[in-house]
């Protein structure tokens, strides 16, 4: 699904770029190439990435 209009990014781009190692929405956005336009996304993205974060055991 679509977690960014303005920049056509994926929710499934920023699960992969945590799993790389990305641990805030800003250095997502960065390692993609673009910066948040509206700012409507940026709220969702950070939940995302702390979702998608490993957890520790």
């Amino acid at each position: 699904m679509y977690l960014c209009i303005c920049n056509a990014l994926k929710e499934s781009q920023i699960e992969a770029l945590v799993r790389e190692g990305v641990r805030c929405e800003k250095e997502a956005y960065e390692r993609l190439g673009c910066r948040p336009q509206c700012g409507m996304c940026v709220p969702v993205a950070r939940a995302l990435v702390r979702k998608s974060a490993p957890q520790p055991a």
